[in-house]
């Protein structure tokens, strides 16, 4: 708690002071496990401030999207709206979030602050709608004790070696039925969390979800229908009905690799915590995404929005400004596991204790980081493809390359009809 009220001191912030009567601040976010962060960083910042008041409420992150879809439009949402460049772009356009205060576009161009990729996620059509808040950047976890009894040494270097890896770690009871997986993939869902996912593999691979039109600036097409594609989804099949390193029938992601019934997994660092906080127990360690025909991991920012009907969006932008310290920066980092967005803070007192944040942290000369675009119809565009991929995942008949390449044809049909349907396709 003390560092919380330390890092507001050290900006110097006035917006709550400024304010002569009571003042009550709303926040919504997407993310549950930062409630105890948000609640700290009110409680502090309503000291410092005794006249004004947070209230705070966290959801999953599809229910707050679905949320902000319904609230935004109609003047009904929080005063702070915590969520992804990508789905706030929508409401920009709409006129439902304004420019940031001068007060908060001055935090983010302060020297060194943000990354200049991180800035550019604050702008669109060249002013400033938002604070960056944390960053969703993939990696790859490994359990050291499954992979120290496989005769394994060290993590994956490339996708080839991932499924190689994969068919020495599965398990299977005596009869037959697979009690841990070799690497989890991301099958089932809800919303555009396994179009994201299925990126992990396209990108290294070298597709895309959509891609920019080389020839019409600001227009784009699928960008899958092709082999990158199909070696993606075959890579999905291959496990799934061939080399059967991973199945319906077992847990998935971070609750598997928690519970040890799985040796592999791909995910954001916010794992670390949860690992730290419910199974303290597991010998694991975190690498970098492996590569193909090259190597890239998402980076995906979560920014903070102030709504057009906050009546104070001075004392708003103040105590956004009071969580973004040096100190709460760090204290996310290590209590929740969310990757700080600044760049201008050291965080080696957390590497130090949690090493596997490292593997989000550098940044190796032939890593490329690729995001998911601006458009307000991206989010769409995802979700309608996860559906899709849902139910290829389920078809044991999507085996063939010629299956295949006509479902991915039948996929990137409908991502380039909504593309156009909204202005934005090309070749």
């Amino acid at each position: 708690m003390v560092l919380l009220v330390v890092g507001a001191m050290a900006f110097g912030g006035g917006g709550g002071q400024k304010a002569g009567g009571a003042v009550t601040l709303s926040l919504w976010g997407g993310y549950p496990e930062q409630e105890p962060f948000y609640k700290q960083a009110a409680e502090a910042y309503s000291r410092l401030h005794p006249n004004v008041t947070i209230e705070i409420l966290t959801m999953p992150l599809r229910e707050s999207e679905q949320k902000y879809a319904a609230a935004i439009p109609s003047d009904t949402s929080s005063d702070i709206m915590e969520t992804s460049p990508f789905n706030a772009v929508k409401y920009i356009e709409g006129g439902y979030i304004p420019v940031l205060t001068a007060a908060g576009e001055g935090f983010v161009k302060a020297q060194g602050r943000y990354s200049q990729a991180t800035i550019d996620s604050v702008y669109h059509n060249g002013k400033a709608y938002s604070i960056p808040f944390f960053q969703g950047r993939c990696a790859m976890y490994w359990n050291t004790e499954m992979f120290r009894e496989a005769g394994l040494t060290r993590p994956p270097a490339t996708f080839a070696e991932m499924s190689e890896y994969a068919s020495k770690l599965v398990k299977y009871d005596a009869q037959g039925n697979m009690t841990r997986s070799g690497h989890s993939l991301r099958v089932s869902g809800q919303g555009s969390g396994i179009g994201q996912k299925f990126s992990y593999v396209l990108f290294p691979m070298g597709g895309n979800i959509i891609v920019e039109s080389k020839t019409s600036q600001g227009k784009y097409h699928a960008g899958y229908d092709n082999e990158a594609g199909r070696r993606a989804f075959k890579y999905y099949m291959d496990a799934l009905y061939d080399a059967k390193w991973d199945s319906f029938n077992v847990k998935h992601d971070a609750e598997a690799f928690m519970l040890e019934q799985t040796a592999m997994f791909f995910r954001e660092s916010n794992v670390v915590g949860d690992l730290a906080r419910n199974a303290p127990n597991v010998k694991y360690d975190v690498a970098f995404i492996p590569g193909d025909i090259r190597r890239g991991r998402i980076m995906n920012p979560v920014n903070f929005y102030i709504a057009r009907t906050c009546k104070n969006p001075d004392v708003a932008t103040d105590f956004i400004i009071h969580m973004l310290s040096d100190d709460n920066q760090r204290l996310m980092l290590d209590t929740v596991g969310w990757l700080p967005s600044r760049a201008d803070v050291d965080y080696s007192s957390v590497l130090n204790r949690k090493p596997q944040y490292k593997a989000f942290l550098e940044y190796p000369a032939d890593l490329t980081e690729y995001y998911e675009p601006r458009i307000t119809p991206f989010d769409e565009i995802q979700t309608k493809f996860a559906d899709k991929l849902a139910n290829g995942f389920l078809n044991a008949s999507l085996t063939s390359d010629a299956a295949i390449v006509r479902f991915l044809a039948d996929c990137a049909a409908e991502t380039n009809t909504i593309l156009r349907q909204n202005g934005l396709y090309a070749e």
